[in-house]
């Protein structure tokens, strides 16, 4: 009845999410990851906003509820009109459920219950939150963990205690262990509310942090720099395939295999684990950008962080480091207070040395201590850190840093840099007020650009100049959506106008149907289809991994799963002719489970 066809499909590094990568992993991974609290947190951030609903209705529930319960917390609204099969609110509520199973946060229970009347025996399926991550995402809500509520300080103290009690423990200075304790601990509470550490603001970690991201991204663009990235980051931008050596370039060029040429070089892994000589500093230091590099480039900062921290995940496993740890230290970063420092030696050993590799990305601040010369007992996370699992963050792009606009956004030409600054018209022309080499870098990868002046170049998009973008691995919709999150204040003030004159004049006359289908358009409609024309030029042929279903027994069965796989949004292609369809990967799980309750109830 359906038979599975493999599509070629792009190498596009950006398809891998974090919620992709946590979908993966296996189920013990999740059960070790929900007993931190600090995970369950920064995990429930990113589910959509039904699944959050869902778990916090479920999160004071102790006995498990009928499934068909979850169907009545939402509104099911169906599209207008006779061609429009697709119900929005099913779907919506599909993929949050879907979500939920994967992480295994949502256990069916099916039960075997008679009817009251007709004395029947049906099997009701009972859904109920993984007790795991209640009970942990009720100590991260409520404050408490064992039945004790925590307080900040004495966790901080209690850390240091520990931790100069082990160092003097090696020290053999056992008689004197409580004495010296106490004036440790005394110490290290001063050292944290010194002056020096005072000084450490949160605009010194906001200029700190993006000045470390962005000499990374102005490396990747072949800007002069001052100081090269570390050793582990150029491993890792050459592991994860944003860039590569000229060697691995002519390598790939020069394959006589059946791989793609076009595609990017995959460094191999027995280069992590030691089983070949990974390449000097040197050589590192001569890599080159790829196609992956160059779409890496025209994501927010945010993305691009979760880019490198998801290779960083698939490395830190080639490294044999413990996973559970990896994962907890990064959702712990997302809880903690900007500005604030937190004691070393409540640290794992892995998670210590995750401490020295972050550092390199400006996630944490590390100072040195004044008195030793060495590395201090506290590090302080950064804005990168903190907003890794928030929904919205203060960075849309780094080229804000170079611009120093964080700290003092005053002025109305600061707030221009820090919210946005580009300006396209309906001729192509483009304007762009800034002064970042790095943003001026990446514009010239899709942009003609004509004449610079101090605070602002022009340019003009072209033909050529996109085409050249495609070529190297830019996608249409990669552009659109970097000029959108751009562009100019006075560009969105604009187009929110146009939308909401257009939203009264539909509702006026009573035309719903064309009022929900409205789009709020940012860029000119003649800029956005003009570059998706240029695209279509090169890309005439899109494909799409899914299942083909075919060979019906009669009609009543077509029409039976095309009705709901077209409800549920999941149906790509259809031809009633000959009775069959195509569906999406994802789609395929799901009509399989309406087929067998179809195949039940006639069965009952």
């Amino acid at each position: 009845m359906q038979s599975p066809l493999t599509q070629p499909s792009s190498s596009d590094l950006f398809k891998s999410s974090i919620n992709e990568y946590l979908d993966n992993l296996p189920e013990t991974v999740h059960a070790q990851l929900y007993k931190s609290p600090e995970t369950c947190l920064a995990v429930f951030r990113l589910l959509p906003a039904l699944a959050k609903f869902y778990i916090m209705t479920l999160l004071f529930q102790e006995t498990a509820i009928p499934f068909l319960d979850l169907n009545r917390w939402i509104r099911h609204k169906k599209a207008s009109g006779t061609t429009h099969r697709r119900n929005p609110s099913k779907i919506y509520q599909n993929e949050s459920i879907k979500r939920l199973k994967a992480l295994n946060l949502l256990k069916e229970i099916r039960k075997k219950l008679k009817h009251p009347k007709t004395g029947k025996t049906a099997v009701i399926v009972f859904v109920q939150l993984n007790p795991i991550f209640r009970q942990s995402f009720r100590d991260a809500l409520t404050g408490f963990r064992a039945g004790r509520q925590l307080d900040p300080n004495e966790k901080i103290t209690e850390t240091i205690e520990e931790s100069e009690a082990k160092e003097s423990g090696k020290k053999g200075l056992k008689s004197s262990k409580d004495n010296k304790s106490t004036e440790s601990t005394q110490k290290n509470l001063n050292a944290l509310f010194s002056d020096d550490n005072a000084k450490i603001t949160v605009e010194f970690l906001d200029s700190y942090c993006l000045s470390k991201w962005e000499n990374i991204l102005h490396f990747m663009v072949g800007s002069e720099i001052a100081e090269y990235p570390s050793i582990g980051v150029l491993t890792l931008l050459r592991y994860s395939g944003l860039m590569e050596l000229p060697s691995d370039r002519q390598r790939r060029e020069n394959s006589s295999s059946g791989a793609d040429a076009d595609e990017d070089f995959v460094v191999d892994d027995h280069y992590i684990d030691g089983k070949l000589t990974p390449p000097s500093g040197e050589e590192l230091k001569s890599l080159l950008i790829t196609k992956s590099g160059f779409q890496f480039l025209l994501q927010t900062i945010n993305s691009q962080i979760w880019t490198l921290l998801l290779q960083y995940l698939k490395m830190s496993e080639k490294l044999m480091m413990n996973p559970v740890d990896v994962l907890n230290f990064i959702f712990m970063l997302g809880s903690l207070e900007l500005g604030e420092g937190y004691p070393i030696g409540m640290l794992s050993d892995t998670q210590l040395i995750m401490l020295e590799d972050l550092i390199d990305y400006g996630l944490l601040y590390y100072p040195r201590d004044a008195a030793s010369g060495g590395k201090g007992k506290i590090f302080y996370p950064t804005r990168l850190a903190t907003s890794l699992t928030s929904e919205q963050t203060n960075f849309k792009t780094a080229s804000a840093a170079l611009n120093d606009q964080i700290a003092n956004p005053a002025t109305e030409a600061d707030q221009t840099r820090v919210e946005g600054s580009v300006i396209i018209e309906t001729n192509f022309k483009i304007y762009c007020y800034t002064s970042s080499p790095l943003q001026i870098a990446i514009l010239n990868l899709f942009v003609h650009l004509k004449t610079r002046f101090a605070n602002m170049v022009t340019g003009i998009v072209t033909r050529e100049s996109i085409r050249r973008a495609l070529i190297n691995g830019i996608t249409a919709d990669q552009i659109i959506n970097y000029l959108e999150t751009h562009a100019h204040p006075g560009m969105v003030k604009k187009a929110e106008e146009k939308y909401a004159k257009k939203l009264e004049f539909e509702n006026s006359i009573g035309n719903t149907y064309a009022a929900d289908q409205l789009k709020f358009e940012i860029l000119p409609p003649t800029v956005v289809d003009q570059i998706k024309l240029w695209q279509l030029e090169l890309d005439r042929i899109e494909a799409t991994n899914g299942y083909l279903y075919k060979d019906f027994a009669n009609d009543f069965e077509f029409e039976k799963l095309m009705d709901y796989g077209e409800e549920i949004g999941v149906i790509l292609w259809k031809d009633k002719s000959h009775r069959r369809f195509f569906v999406t990967t994802e789609g395929n799980t799901q009509l399989i489970d309406y087929a067998k309750r179809i195949l039940r109830k006639k069965g009952e």
